[in-house]
């Protein structure tokens, strides 16, 4: 007889076997390559370590602005995704529209977005003239030409675009802060800043493990974005691992070296997703 609960392994088996052959048995091919210098027309030749050392020696400065980017993008998007969602919580009779309204740039195409901001921050663009109307216009510059602007820049743009989503996670996470406990902190003569920090903030620990975790691996995947603002320069001041690969697989032909550099990227992602699951583990623990 069979037991309850038992897998129908009938409908499993044609799903596992796509994954396998279209995810897994592809993944695992370029994997090898990462130890070749294939240039996708010739044999591949067996190098070993080789790709590794060339990038750790050359591209190690992908790696810098990669991790600048990253620590610039989970900062700035998760603290205005807690912020708008504290503000559109509870009090606004406006904040269902105005959730609707933050959320609108994050279901759009990320090149939509990002041709969009070309426009606001070109040289001639809305953002400069809006600085020298203003009498700014000693601020006015080419944000996205110029290397100590734009990596921040791209930064802005994302948060911006994404900041709505981030906003869903901590409002789904302020579900769980009873007011309760708020009113009788109130009570005993604890202020706003007081509350946030002793109350709502440990309670909002799941959220933030978990809108960090997914901007961290967010910023290490970024491409489309960068691609479309400044296309991995000024002088290759804005490439990210992402765009590195690209450049070195698809424009320069080193295909081996590329899957080497690709597969040092899905280890970084692998790795946040392991420190968010250890986090996870602690706070049910």
């Amino acid at each position: 007889m069979k037991r309850p609960g038992a897998v129908p392994w009938l409908f499993v088996v044609p799903a596992a076997a796509l994954t396998l052959l279209i995810l897994l048995v592809p993944s695992l091919v370029g994997a090898a390559y990462a130890f070749t210098d294939w240039d996708g027309l010739t044999s591949p030749s067996w190098v070993g370590l080789a790709n590794f050392t060339e990038f750790f020696d050359d591209g190690s400065h992908v790696v810098g602005q990669t991790l600048i980017l990253a620590g610039l993008y989970v900062v700035g998007v998760n603290a205005a995704g807690l912020g708008l969602a504290l503000g559109l919580a509870h009090t606004l009779r406006t904040r269902h529209v105005l959730r609707a309204l933050f959320l609108v740039p994050a279901v759009v195409s990320p090149l939509v977005v990002a041709y969009i901001w070309t426009f606001i921050l070109d040289v001639d663009g809305p953002l400069n003239e809006i600085l020298e109307a203003v009498g700014l216009g000693s601020s006015a510059q080419p944000w996205l030409g110029q290397r100590n602007t734009a990596l921040a820049a791209v930064a802005i743009v994302m948060v911006w675009q994404f900041a709505g989503y981030h906003m869903l996670i901590y409002l789904a996470g302020l579900q769980g802060v009873q007011r309760e406990l708020l009113e009788a902190a109130e009570v005993d003569g604890a202020g706003p800043w007081r509350r946030f920090a002793d109350i709502t903030l440990p309670l909002l620990r799941p959220a933030l493990v978990i809108g960090t975790v997914l901007s961290t691996i967010s910023a290490f995947l970024l491409f489309d974005q960068v691609m479309a603002l400044t296309g991995g320069g000024p002088s290759g001041g804005t490439d990210t691992l992402g765009t590195y690969v690209y450049e070195q697989t698809f424009v320069n032909g080193r295909y081996g070296y590329g899957s080497a550099v690709a597969l040092l990227l899905v280890g970084g992602v692998c790795l946040a997703a392991l420190v968010q699951m250890r986090l996870l583990r602690g706070r049910r623990s």
